[in-house]
């Protein structure tokens, strides 16, 4: 049975898994396989079971973390970023992507997407950029029209 580990008492040795079914089980450290990779929100795998509390798992195993992180499309290894910033920058204002109006579907090409109408010419916007640099050098730029700036800021910072 797969589950996510809700509840996580280091000091004491226990917590408890939620089950694909939505029911809370009981786990003890001595029944997990890996216990090093025990922490709250880690998704697991175990055999469901019963104890005079209630329902239980044993065999637990905690599944690895995934290695990579997926930003606007590019597959980044966890382990080879080196750091990120964000900054902003000036950009031509009919430069921005007009979200609220374009119908992503399979198929429909990028260049699709219609510029917002309305901008004067030579008009500047400045927009916000985060920049992630892995340990080999190489710089990958996303902007706050590809993705949500202050979330994934959230996510690299987790990890």
């Amino acid at each position: 049975m797969n589950g996510t580990i809700t509840t996580w008492f280091e000091d004491k040795g226990f917590g408890f898994i939620k089950d694909d079914e939505g029911n809370n089980r009981y786990f003890h450290i001595i029944k997990v396989t890996n216990p090093e990779l025990v922490k709250k929100g880690a998704a697991v795998t175990f055999e469901p079971g019963t104890n005079n509390k209630g329902l239980s798992a044993f065999g637990v195993k905690v599944l690895a973390a995934s290695k990579y992180i997926f930003i606007a499309g590019e597959q980044i290894k966890i382990t080879a970023i080196k750091s990120f910033r964000v900054y902003s920058e000036e950009v031509p204002a009919e430069a921005r992507i007009d979200k609220e109006n374009t119908v992503l579907s399979v198929g429909l090409l990028m260049n699709n997407i219609r510029p917002k109408e309305g901008n004067q010419p030579g008009e500047m916007r400045n927009m916000q950029k985060l920049s992630v640099t892995t340990f080999q050098n190489h710089e990958f730029i996303f902007s706050e029209d590809e993705i949500d700036i202050a979330e994934t800021v959230k996510i690299l910072k987790a990890l």
